[in-house]
């Protein structure tokens, strides 16, 4: 089970999350609706969920197939309903770019597993009537 406690710590919205481990996350409204900007929108936090989900679904699965993935990012963008409350995710674009020596369609695959089947926030996501698409993108490593 997990714990999670909020406590208010800044301005009328500015909320400190922190889990049974003790990880804070900062959280505030927009400045347009009373906040302060003093932490990440409740709605971003998801999709920032379901970009972490799925960055350890994809990672693990090429590790497994002794994939040389020397660095990873993604690129989350999401459009909410119009003019109605609750304003839910309406679609989820991501791109995966991933750094190394990897199958072009070993990572593919890894994505297409991760978001259909293991990352429970996309499946919540897509309960929710979100449609998710992807890209994947394969770079050389990255030198330095």
């Amino acid at each position: 089970m997990a714990k999670i406690e909020l406590s208010r710590v800044n301005g009328d919205f500015g909320f400190e999350a922190k889990d049974e481990n003790g990880h804070i996350v900062k959280m505030d409204s927009s400045p347009q609706s009373g906040g302060l900007d003093y932490g990440v929108r409740p709605m971003q936090i998801l999709l920032m969920g379901l970009a972490g989900c799925s960055a350890i679904d994809v990672i693990a699965i090429l590790k497994k197939q002794r994939q040389d993935v020397k660095d990873y990012k993604m690129v989350v963008n999401g459009d909410r309903e119009a003019g109605v409350e609750p304003s839910l995710w309406k679609t989820v674009d991501i791109e995966f770019h991933l750094y190394g020596d990897i199958d072009p369609d070993k990572a593919a695959k890894a994505v297409d597993l991760s978001l259909g089947k293991y990352c429970s926030v996309s499946a919540t996501l897509e309960k929710a009537g979100a449609q998710i698409t992807s890209r994947v993108f394969v770079h050389p490593e990255v030198t330095a």
